[in-house]
C-alpha cells in the first residue's frame, strides 16, 4: 500500500504541472481516519474527515485525501504512513502540575495504595533505603480506598519512621499528614493556631494529630529540604514523557516555584520540550513582581509562556475543604475553609485584571465558587469602565474557574453571563462518585459535576477539559469515558446521567475549549490549514468504539509542531 502511495505521488509531482506552484512540505502523514474538528453539518457524520496532513515547519499545509496532497510532496518530503488509524488534534490538558507529578514519581509514590498498612510499608521500605534523618515525602495517598476509611495520624507514621522526619501528600494536595518529628521541624505543638485558610487536626487532649489541612501545610513545607535543579529537571522530563506517551500535545501547568519555568526554558533551547506549555504563575504575589516574570519570556512563543494566574478559593471534596454555601451532608458542623476574605479577594482580582492578567480561581464548592464569579464581576466590570484590553489585547477577558464541582443552577447562569469558562475535570468524578453524594446529599449531588448544563447554555459556556494530574493519571480517555458515560470505570456505578456530554462535545473540551481557555483557538484545536501540526494517532476511533472500550485506547504516535515526540514500540 504505502508503494502505491509513494508511486501516485511521485507520478503526480512530474505530471501535474499545478504541483511546480505548490509549497512542497516536509511531511505529508497519508492513509488515516482523520477528525479534523470541524463540524461536518451533514447527515452522514458530525465531524470532518481526511485522509492525509501535509506538514510544512511547525504548521498544517493542506489536509484532504491523500491524492489531493499530492502537488506537496517535494524530492525531500518525508511520508509516513497512518495505518488508517484514527488521527485527532492533540489533548490539551487544561490543568494540570508537571512539578508535583514528576516530584510524585522520584518520591514515595502511594498513588492506589489499598490500606494503612500498605502505606506504612511502603515508608517502612523508603527509610531502609534512606540516609539516617533525611526527609521522607511521599504523595497518593486516598484514604477512601481503603478498609477503614480514616486518615493516617502521625502516630502512624511515628511507628515505622525510625527518626526520620515524613510528610505524606493526599491525593487532592488539599492535606497531608506528617509524623511527630516533622511537626517538630515545623513547630506546630500544642499550642499552634490554626493558619487563615487552614487547619490543623487535633485530638481531644488538643494535640495535632499530623493531619494539616490546606495553608497549615505550610509550616512544615518551609523546612523540607527543596529539590535540586537537577532533581526538577529529571521529575519534570519524566512528566513531559508522560504527556507524550498519552497523547497530550498541550497543557497548561501549574508548578508555582519559578525555577520550573526556568527549567522548561533550558529544555526548550536544547529541543527537549515536548509539549507546548501555557505555566500559570501565583495570584498571590505582587503584581510588580507577576509582571516582571510575565515579560521575561515572548508571550508569542508558542511552545513555552507564562498564562493565567491562579488564586485557591477553597480546598477539595474529598478532604472536606471545600467551601459549602451550607454544611456537608456527612459532617454537619463543617462548611469547608474559605482561602481568602472577600473584600481582599475582590480588591486583589480587580488589580490584577487592571494590569491585564488572566485569572483562573480554583474553587470546587458552590461557595468557593461564588467567591470567584462576585470577584470577577467586579473585576471584569472596572477593566470595562477603565477600557483595559484582555491578556490578548481583546475585550474576552476569559476569566476561569478551575473545577467548578458543585454549583448552582443561579451559578451556572452566572457563568455564562460573565463569559466565564468553566475549566473542568471530568475523571475526577471517577474517583468522587463513590462519596461525592454521601458529601453532598441528593439535592446538591444532583447539580454537581454539571458539564452539560454548562455546554447547554444559548451559546454554551466554554468547557476546558483536563485532568488535574498527578491527583488524576494524564490519560484523557479516562476523562472521555467520564464525561459521556458518567459510570464508574467497572460500569457499577453511576452518577446523574442527564449531564453525560457526546463524544465530540467531550473531544471539542479536550481539545478546542482548552486552547480557547488560553487565548490560541486559532492556533491549535482543529486540523486545518494554518494551524500548528499538532495530533495524536490511536490505535482505535473512540466515536466509534464502546464507551469501555474508550478506557483501553492506546496512543501510537505524538506529533508536536509536526515532529514525532513519541511512538509506540
Amino acid at each position: 500500500m504505502l508503494v502505491a502511495i509513494l508511486a501516485a505521488l511521485a507520478t503526480a509531482q512530474t505530471d501535474t504541472p499545478a504541483a511546480e506552484n505548490k509549497p512542497k512540505a516536509d511531511v505529508i502523514f497519508v492513509h488515516g481516519n482523520i477528525y479534523t474538528g470541524v463540524p461536518a453539518n451533514t447527515p452522514f457524520a458530525s465531524i470532518e474527515r481526511a485522509e492525509a496532513i501535509a506538514v510544512k515547519g511547525d504548521r498544517i499545509l493542506a489536509v484532504g485525501k491523500t491524492f489531493d496532497l499530492n502537488p506537496f510532496k517535494g524530492p525531500q518530503t518525508q511520508i509516513i504512513d497512518l495505518g488508517g488509524h484514527f488521527t485527532m488534534p492533540g489533548f490539551n490538558d487544561a490543568h494540570l502540575h508537571l512539578d508535583d507529578a514528576g516530584q510524585t514519581k522520584l518520591s514515595v509514590d502511594l498513588t492506589g495504595v489499598k490500606s494503612l498498612d500498605e502505606l506504612r510499608s511502603k515508608v517502612a521500605t523508603k527509610v531502609g533505603e534512606s540516609r539516617a534523618g533525611e526527609w521522607i515525602l511521599g504523595s497518593g495517598w486516598d484514604e477512601t480506598l481503603w478498609p477503614v476509611k480514616v486518615t493516617p495520624t502521625r502516630w502512624d507514621l511515628d511507628e515505622v519512621s525510625d527518626g526520620h522526619p515524613v510528610f505524606l501528600v493526599r491525593i487532592d494536595g488539599h492535606i497531608a499528614v506528617a509524623n511527630t518529628r516533622a511537626l517538630q521541624l515545623g513547630s506546630i505543638n500544642l499550642a499552634s493556631r490554626d493558619p487563615q485558610g487552614g487547619h490543623i487536626d487535633r485530638n481531644e487532649a488538643g494535640e495535632p494529630t499530623g493531619i494539616l489541612r490546606e495553608t497549615a501545610q505550610e509550616a512544615v513545607l518551609a523546612v523540607v529540604p527543596k529539590p535540586t535543579h537537577d532533581q526538577r529537571r529529571q521529575g519534570l522530563e519524566l512528566a513531559l514523557a508522560d504527556l507524550a506517551a498519552h497523547g497530550v500535545t498541550s497543557c497548561q501547568d501549574y508548578s508555582p516555584n519559578w525555577e520550573n519555568f526556568q527549567i522548561f526554558e533550558e529544555l526548550e533551547k536544547v529541543g527537549k520540550l515536548t509539549a507546548r506549555i501555557s505555566e500559570w504563575l501565583p495570584f498571590d504575589e505582587p503584581v510588580e513582581t507577576l509582571t516582571k516574570k510575565r515579560d521575561s519570556h515572548a508571550q508569542t512563543d508558542l511552545m513555552l509562556h507564562t498564562g493565567m494566574l491562579k488564586g485557591f478559593m477553597d480546598g477539595s471534596l474529598g478532604s472536606h475543604t471545600a467551601a459549602m454555601l451550607e454544611p456537608y451532608a456527612d459532617d454537619p458542623k463543617n462548611s469547608g475553609l474559605p482561602r481568602y476574605d472577600p473584600v481582599k479577594l475582590n480588591d486583589m482580582t480587580k488589580e490584577r485584571v487592571l494590569a491585564g492578567f488572566q485569572i483562573g480561581f480554583h474553587a470546587i464548592g458552590d461557595k468557593g465558587v461564588q467567591m470567584a464569579l462576585d470577584a470577577f464581576a467586579e473585576a471584569e466590570k472596572a477593566a470595562k469602565e477603565a477600557h483595559v484590553k484582555a491578556a490578548n489585547g481583546g475585550d474576552d477577558y476569559r476569566l476561569r474557574i478551575e473545577h467548578a464541582q458543585v454549583t448552582t443552577p443561579a451559578q451556572i447562569t452566572q457563568f455564562k453571563q460573565l463569559k466565564v469558562i468553566a475549566s473542568m475535570q471530568p475523571n475526577h468524578l471517577l474517583t468522587d462518585m463513590r462519596w461525592a453524594q454521601d458529601r453532598l446529599g441528593p439535592k446538591r449531588a444532583a447539580t454537581s459535576y454539571a458539564w452539560l448544563s454548562f455546554a447547554n447554555m444559548t451559546k454554551g459556556v466554554y468547557l476546558a477539559f483536563g485532568t488535574d494530574y498527578p491527583v488524576e493519571p494524564v490519560t484523557p480517555f479516562r476523562g472521555l469515558y467520564a464525561a459521556i458515560t458518567r459510570k464508574s470505570e467497572n460500569g457499577k456505578q453511576e452518577y446523574f446521567p442527564d449531564q453525560r456530554l457526546t463524544i465530540d462535545q467531550a473531544i471539542s473540551a479536550y481539545t478546542q475549549g482548552s486552547a480557547f481557555a488560553e487565548f490560541e483557538e486559532k492556533e491549535k484545536g482543529k486540523l486545518v490549514p494554518g494551524m500548528l501540526a499538532d495530533f495524536v494517532v490511536l490505535d482505535r476511533d473512540p466515536t466509534a468504539s464502546s464507551p469501555e472500550k474508550i478506557l483501553g485506547t492506546k496512543v501510537l504516535r505524538t506529533v508536536v509542531g509536526g515532529k514525532t515526540v513519541y511512538e509506540a514500540k
